[in-house]
């Protein structure tokens, strides 16, 4: 295969479209859990099901919408407008207040309980927009720009991105008292405006591939073609990666939704942001670079490394609640984190068959939000099940998550090891040139 070299606007509009959805998902992902869980009282079922939600939004989405840009062709389309309407609906969370919702629900109870239910709405709203543009076209843009060479570079670039994102957010919401709702109205405003004008920008920057599919011009055809049992057989490697890709995820939601909590609220760790700004840097620093290991040196010695940091991180984080040890396993779980998210995206990309990126996005979304936002958070709410309480000014009770998560999040991960064998072994018969 001919490696072509990627222009400046190639970059430019990858770093900026992969950080600005980052932000967009890092507030979803970790802060919307804090805001049902400050502003209207959540319990981690709620929490647990909110994740769940969203990523059967996210799946349901990325399968339609990706089948439907494969047969338009215009992933620019997809993408700029899918962003605009994004962040039109980030900035509706800004009007789900308490004191509205407290007028026509004078009981605490009943007012908190309809906030949890709006918020759960409106982020399954805020997600079809959001892996409209992002998770089905973004994704499938960023497999069809890299066909001809590259795709470890961009995709450690690519998979960086959530921590540089975490970073932006805790640094940003530094000045912010989380405490009040006010803050929360400024966020869901500064943060909305920022993906609209960014999909604005994009109209400008993205440039569309060669990308409509001569085959299944029906729409329903390509929503289904990853589904069908003969083309699981003509791609078996793909679809065992997708398995452990979906392992993976299920290890790292079981803690994600609760991991803010747990910093603030079991460690009181004050000023985690001053704490986990170092370690944040430095995984996402590795993480750039990371994917170019897989680019020279295969993915059996490029997943290997990370995963067993990943193991490690949880381990320091289970057994160690000091602020130096903390540091280290945060450290280690995020930088193999990342680092196995840059090498399993690089991988699936590799194998997607050309012309038919969209088509399988579904599939990808399956493994990476799907099966883990709906197991990897119920698993972490039944170890939080008898975990203990606390009760606060206004007589509400609030859980407080405990070092077990790490714990369960450490058992998934070893499963993880049964699926790699299986893709090192399939690879191996197949003489694959990726795995050198």
């Amino acid at each position: 295969m001919t490696k072509t070299k990627k222009g400046a606007r190639f970059w430019l509009a990858l770093v900026i479209f992969s950080l600005t959805g980052q932000i967009a998902w890092v507030v979803e992902n970790m802060y919307f859990n804090v805001f049902i869980y400050k502003m209207f009282n959540a319990s981690a079922e709620a929490i647990s099901l909110m994740v769940a939600a969203s990523a059967v939004s996210a799946t349901v989405t990325t399968i339609i919408i990706g089948a439907l840009s494969d047969k338009v062709g215009k992933r620019k389309l997809f993408i700029c407008g899918g962003y605009i309407l994004w962040g039109i609906s980030i900035c509706s969370f800004a009007l789900i207040r308490m004191d509205v919702i407290g007028a026509l629900f004078p009981s605490a109870a009943s007012a908190a309980a309809v906030g949890v239910s709006l918020v759960i709405i409106m982020d399954c709203v805020m997600t079809f927009f959001g892996s409209s543009a992002n998770d089905a076209c973004f994704n499938a843009w960023l497999t069809d720009s890299t066909a001809s060479g590259g795709r470890g570079a961009a995709e450690g670039i690519n998979a960086m991105m959530p921590l540089v994102a975490i970073l932006a957010v805790f640094g940003g919401f530094m000045g912010f008292d989380l405490d009040k709702r006010e803050s929360w109205t400024a966020i869901f405003l500064i943060i909305g405006v920022a993906v609209v004008v960014i999909g604005v920008l994009g109209i400008f920057l993205i440039s569309d591939p060669a990308t409509k599919s001569e085959e299944n011009k029906s729409c329903f055809k390509n929503i289904i073609y990853g589904f069908r049992p003969s083309v699981v057989c003509q791609n078996k490697t793909l679809y065992v990666v997708f398995a452990a890709f979906a392992l993976f995820g299920i290890s790292i939601q079981i803690f994600m939704p609760y991991l803010i909590i747990y910093y603030e609220v079991s460690l009181k760790m004050e000023n985690y942001v001053f704490i986990m700004a170092p370690a944040i840097i430095i995984a996402s620093i590795v993480t750039a670079f990371y994917g170019r290991i897989y680019d020279k040196h295969g993915f059996k010695k490029s997943v290997i490394p990370a995963l067993l940091a990943l193991m490690a991180g949880y381990i320091l984080l289970y057994l160690f609640k000091g602020t130096a040890l903390v540091f280290v396993g945060s450290l280690l779980m995020m930088t193999g984190y990342l680092a196995g998210m840059a090498v399993f995206g690089a991988l699936l990309r590799d194998y997607t068959p050309q012309k038919k990126a969209g088509m399988f996005q579904g599939l990808r979304i399956v493994s990476q939000v799907l099966i883990p936002g709906i197991i990897g958070p119920a698993i972490g709410a039944q170890v939080l099940k008898n975990a203990e309480t606390i009760v606060g000014s206004d007589g509400t009770v609030s859980f407080v998550p405990n070092q077990n998560i790490f714990l369960a999040a450490l058992v998934a991960a070893a499963v993880i090891w049964i699926a790699l064998f299986v893709i090192f072994r399939l690879m191996k018969k197949e003489g694959s040139q990726i795995e050198k």
